[in-house]
């Protein structure tokens, strides 16, 4: 695997080195020895699978609150999509920057969200399969969400959604009276 460090501090775009010939590649997506190497978390407790029917659909930006954030290794299995991570953490030099990269089947990279960032994602294709893994269960309790265009980031999306749930749709502006544990920050 090669790993490209992001503008963001301790974010990553993984892209797998594939080994084929003739009849197709083989390729690792996770190994430990290799994610430990580069200080990455390498312990994950579930995996998540996303399907978005329509091109320009937007989930996000969600993240948790310790104890629960999370850290997050996303892949887009299926079409395309935009990735986009915020880093939250007060104490970082990259605090209140945003990173975006696609994600698609056919260019296999996967971005490494490290916790105290916010994630999410829009749809660049009909029928965009999302598989990604977090470190921490789903903590409903800890759950925040950020407004997709909050004039804080100013993060430059490739196209205005078409759709987002209630809930995204809903979401506020950061609130920057929390203050991450430094064990995070």
């Amino acid at each position: 695997m090669l790993f490209h460090p992001t503008e963001l501090d301790g974010a990553f775009l993984i892209e797998p080195e594939l080994r084929g010939d003739q009849r197709g590649f083989f390729a690792r997506i996770f190994c430990e020895r290799e994610f430990s190497a580069h200080g990455l978390v390498t312990e994950y407790v579930q995996a998540n699978n996303s399907l978005t029917a329509t091109p320009g659909t937007l989930r996000g930006l969600h993240y948790q609150l310790p104890p629960n954030a999370e850290t997050k290794l996303v892949r887009c299995v299926r079409g395309s999509l935009w990735d986009c991570i915020v880093d939250l953490r007060p104490h970082s030099p990259t605090h209140g920057k945003w990173f975006g990269a696609e994600l698609s089947a056919d260019n296999r990279l996967m971005m490494y969200v490290p916790h105290g960032f916010a994630h999410g994602f829009l749809t660049l294709s009909a029928d965009a399969e999302a598989l990604y893994l977090v470190d921490q269960f789903y903590a409903p309790e800890s759950e925040r969400i950020v407004r997709w265009d909050d004039p804080r980031f100013a993060i430059e999306w490739p196209r205005r959604p078409v759709s987002l749930s209630e809930k995204d749709a809903g979401a506020p502006d950061f609130d920057p009276g929390y203050h991450w544990p430094e064990s995070i920050a």
